[in-house]
């Protein structure tokens, strides 16, 4: 047995893709020219799935930040915190998303999927409980995998059903329950109810810890997310994010409102055992992070453009998988159906993601958008044109998918 023999399914499925032209999962791009154009080749792309909501990668304060922390202390830091110390930038950044979010404890990670893994695996323990959403993001799962506690899911966004599964499990013995939820989930871009999560836990006495990877930056008087946007920040335990979206850099981070979680730096594995944020990666989050605070404007157009193209797509009968929000899953018949348009789309100068199963919930095919700040009206028009032409090119795109799929039977 070949030790690939293993993942022949996956590779017929890849193998089947990419006979309709580019890779949806391996694309390069030659040139990043800003945060909503790239170059592939000689064509300029518009970039409509990059998760760059408020459009800092380019920032001149941002990119200033990063070149600074560079020179003053190199590429990176070559070990953990724990090993090698804290730089200042680190502490700096914590105190500075403390702060912001009006919380007693941060942390910083290298990654924001490491932030979900060494946080949850480590505060929920073998005689506590778990509690999360059943259309949670793969790094919570992996978190609660790493865990010693059991896992118990409750029905997407539903207080109500997550209300039963406490009552039913009743008093924990020398334990806890640790709900877990996000704040704007990163495939269909539908919110959760929070408030009325924030209500469930207190009731039972959980913990709430909630995942705003996508929601910061973007939600909330000053940015802190779908939390602060519901008046219930001062009442949750614990908020992860991540840099790579709306902080325009590489990193992660978890708040708490409770100053003991410092004690979990001496003991969260992925915290210990990993090489700390690179300077220049925290400089320019921290830079980010001033301008969430400084410019909400910023979230003004964001969510200007997505009520747009939530409203041009609605009117061309594409299938939306949620409300207007700066991430658009539009809803297709199949992955083969998904990857023609996409390749269609892409030849037609428009990026977007491919999402297919088994990373998108209930085993969904999707056209995913994801909106930038820095995305103007006349963008979202380009976008709109190109979903209007390509919906008019419907017949020979079905026919590319029914030959292929003939030919693979």
């Amino acid at each position: 047995m070949d030790i690939f023999d293993k993942f022949a399914s996956l590779k017929s499925r890849s193998d089947l893709v990419q006979k309709l032209g580019v890779d949806p999962f391996g694309v390069k791009f030659d040139h990043i020219l800003n945060a909503t154009r790239g170059m592939i080749g000689n064509r300029e792309i518009i970039l409509a799935g990059t998760n760059n909501y408020l459009g800092l990668t380019f920032d001149p304060d941002c990119m200033d930040a990063s070149i600074k922390a560079i020179k003053k202390h190199g590429t990176g830091t070559t070990g953990s915190r724990i090993a090698n110390g804290s730089y200042e930038e680190h502490i700096d950044l914590e105190d500075a998303l403390a702060k912001h979010a009006g919380m007693e404890s941060a942390i910083v990670f290298s990654t924001g999927y490491q932030t979900n893994l060494a946080a949850i695996a480590t505060l929920a323990g073998p005689k506590d409980v778990l509690f999360i959403d059943a259309d949670s993001h793969a790094c919570i799962i992996d978190g609660c995998r790493l865990s010693a506690a059991p896992t118990i899911r409750f029905r997407h966004n539903s207080p109500a059903d997550l209300d039963k599964r406490l009552t039913r499990q009743g008093k924990i013995e020398d334990g806890i329950a640790l709900v877990v939820i996000e704040g704007m989930y990163s495939m269909f871009g539908d919110k959760a109810p929070i408030k009325e999560f924030v209500e469930v836990c207190e009731r039972h006495g959980a913990y709430l810890y909630i995942d705003e990877a996508h929601s910061f930056g973007i939600y909330g008087e000053t940015g802190c997310g779908l939390a602060e946007e519901e008046g219930v920040l001062d009442r949750v335990d614990f908020i992860s994010g991540t840099f790579s979206k709306s902080l325009a850099s590489i990193g992660g981070f978890c708040l708490s409102r409770h100053k003991g979680f410092e004690i979990t730096r001496k003991a969260m594995r992925a915290y210990m055992f990993t090489a700390s944020p690179t300077p220049s990666n925290v400089a320019s989050a921290r830079a980010a992070l001033d301008k969430i605070a400084s410019k909400p404007e910023l979230r003004a157009n964001l969510h200007a453009r997505a009520e747009q193209l939530h409203a041009g797509l609605t009117a061309l009968s594409y299938e939306l998988c949620a409300g207007p929000s700066p991430i658009l899953a539009i809803r297709r018949p199949n992955e083969i159906v998904a990857a023609t348009e996409w390749n269609w789309l892409l030849e037609n100068n428009v990026y977007v993601n491919l999402a297919v199963p088994p990373g998108t919930p209930q085993s969904s095919s999707l056209l995913r958008i994801s909106l930038s700040a820095a995305h103007t009206e006349d963008d979202i028009n380009l976008i709109l044109n190109a979903f209007t032409e390509m919906g008019k090119q419907s017949e020979v795109l079905m026919s590319r998918v029914q030959e292929l799929m003939a030919a693979a039977q």
